[in-house]
């Protein structure tokens, strides 16, 4: 089992930044592969990022890239998402996940943490 908090979600105008962190405890997180998801209502959930165990591969949806990145420390038991150049439509409650497998993260998150919400103004 993994236990996933987010934190760092919060109000930002547009072309701010934030940077959501994620702590996990219980399973080894480094075995692990993460993401993070978000959703907004009314709609599916849509994957934003996700990350290898040692993080060296990462992917990203279209609608983010070149504006968020995943990263994170393993020492620490901890995944990031630095979000900059925040739009509107980046509103969203926001999930961390992770899973056994990068597959897994993309298809079928095994942990999901409760949620952060996002909330971007214009």
């Amino acid at each position: 089992q993994v236990q996933l908090v987010e934190s760092g979600g919060g109000l930002v105008q547009a072309g701010g930044s934030l940077r959501l962190s994620c702590a996990a405890s219980g399973r080894t997180f480094s075995s692990v592969a993460m993401g993070w998801f978000r959703q907004v209502p009314g709609k599916e959930r849509e994957l934003v990022a996700a990350i290898t165990y040692g993080g060296s591969t990462t992917v990203y949806a279209d609608s983010v890239k070149g504006r968020f990145s995943i990263s994170r420390d393993n020492d620490k038991n901890t995944g990031y998402l630095q979000m900059n150049s925040l739009k509107p439509e980046d509103t969203a409650v926001y999930y961390c996940v992770a899973s056994s497998s990068m597959v897994g993260v993309k298809t079928r998150p095994q942990y999901w943490g409760q949620g952060t919400q996002v909330t971007v103004s214009s």
